[in-house]
């Protein structure tokens, strides 16, 4: 299945870090932007040791190293290439995930406003009726974020907060993470042991 996974400028790029990290050991076709916005919180909550001025590709990469899915073989498309494969629903996309998903770019797919390629391929998966899971991650949330998380639901996006559970004994952040991620996958019916799943 072809998966592309958007990576927004929302708090927890960690959590986009280890999803694309276990997507890279499944057999899928993996293809990942990162916006802009991510770049920023990617430079600031990873605090990756990559100078402003040496361009998006060399933080990028860096980012891919730090979760050691470098040579992955995940093809890499910028935000700004919205001739990409992903931006037609010719292209036939598997599913689509944005994790973590911010508000700026809830809001815009809510209004059917693409102003980049996540943008376009949520709109993409919407009209095409094609999986699109948004892991939001703000808190408090406003009545504006709620409207629009209904909005997109409504018209068919799967909303996976970044909402760790606890019943699975989590003894490390990372262990936080991979809950959500692996609650990511299994809405996509994507196997996965991310975290021990209940089991009664």
């Amino acid at each position: 299945m072809k998966i592309f996974v958007g990576i927004s400028g929302a708090s927890g790029s960690i959590y986009g870090g280890r999803l694309l990290g276990a997507l890279a050991r499944t057999e899928h076709d993996i293809t990942a932007c990162i916006s802009e916005g991510a770049l920023d919180v990617v430079r600031y909550e990873e605090r990756l040791d990559v100078n402003k001025s040496a361009g998006r590709d060399a933080l990028v990469e860096a980012f891919m190293e730090r979760y050691e899915i470098g040579d992955a073989g995940i093809h890499l498309v910028d935000p700004r290439a919205m001739a990409d494969v992903f931006a037609s629903g010719s292209s036939l996309a598997g599913a689509a995930i944005i994790c973590p998903c911010s508000m700026s770019t809830l809001a815009s797919i809510a209004a059917g406003v693409t102003r980049n390629l996540i943008h376009r391929v949520a709109d993409v998966m919407l009209k095409e009726s094609r999986p699109l899971v948004l892991v939001p991650r703000e808190t408090p949330l406003s009545e504006i974020h709620l409207e629009n998380m209904l909005r997109v639901k409504r018209a068919g996006a799967l909303l996976v907060p970044a909402m760790p559970g606890f019943y699975h004994h989590p003894r490390t952040v990372d262990d936080l993470v991979d809950f959500v991620a692996g609650k990511v996958l299994d809405t996509l019916q994507i196997p996965n042991s991310l975290f021990q799943h209940w089991e009664g």
